[in-house]
């Protein structure tokens, strides 16, 4: 038995097609669109591999399943699951700077994320991630308007000290920075900027909202800036005396 008639009308409705519309997409008139869904007549093959192409089918699936009842829910339906599955351990949402008030706002409404785009890194494993771009100079030598991929923290007693991470919190908004344990006070986080022209400052635990540990850093080749290597090393001193100085306050 053949389900092409019943299939071909069922894809048609699918995508919300006229019978006109659906006949000029697989290069038939239109009366034999209806012969094909009434049954009347075969469908050519010509028709068949255009039918193929356009939803990703194999001839045997249009032919041979009824699509519209593939255990319970429809072929389509169950295609779609399969991908959003195979997408969803690499899916990144990106903030980019323009959103990132409203992040504040709506970081856990769906609605607001499902708005934002997406991109796939083929390098991450399965978990949750999210992008942020940050702008200005306190995380140098990560140039301004780079990407911080962000690999979602679920429990702040998993944050490594010295380690960055984008932190939303309710009174700062979204930040790009090193962060540092409180030994002496565990309600307390301490901020660090790689530039150490920014000082350090202190956040309470329960105003963060939300934490992503950076697991890479995208930016522009144009955007890398040339350091001096006297500059940079004394970049470097400056921030290991601050963090060695943070360390012992906290301890």
């Amino acid at each position: 038995m053949s389900y092409a008639g019943k299939n071909f009308r069922y894809l048609r409705k699918l995508r919300g097609w006229t019978q006109e519309e659906f006949a000029q997409k697989i290069n038939v008139k239109r009366s034999l669109v209806g012969a094909y869904e009434e049954e009347r007549a075969e469908p050519r093959l010509e028709a068949l591999e255009e039918v193929c192409t356009i939803f990703k089918l194999s001839l045997d699936d249009l032919l041979l399943k009824d699509l519209s009842a593939a255990k319970g829910s429809s072929y389509i339906e169950q295609r779609r699951k399969q991908k959003m599955a195979a997408l969803s351990s690499a899916e990144i949402q990106f903030v980019p700077v323009k959103a990132a008030a409203g992040y504040l706002a709506g970081y856990a409404d769906p609605d607001f994320i499902d708005e934002l785009n997406t991109f796939t890194l083929p390098m991450l494993a399965p978990g949750q991630y999210r992008a942020f771009e940050i702008i200005g100079d306190s995380m140098l030598p990560t140039p301004s308007g780079s990407v911080i991929v962000g690999e979602k923290v679920d429990d702040l007693e998993s944050l490594k000290s010295s380690n960055t991470y984008i932190v939303l919190s309710r009174n700062e908004g979204v930040v790009y920075k090193r962060v540092m344990k409180n030994n002496r006070t565990k309600n307390k986080l301490t901020l660090v900027s790689d530039n150490p022209q920014y000082e350090p400052y202190n956040v309470n635990a329960e105003d963060v909202l939300e934490m992503w540990k950076a697991v890479y850093v995208l930016q522009k080749a144009n955007t890398i800036q040339h350091w001096d290597v006297n500059s940079l090393a004394g970049m470097v001193n400056n921030l290991q005396e601050q963090v060695s100085s943070l360390k012992k306050k906290l301890n």
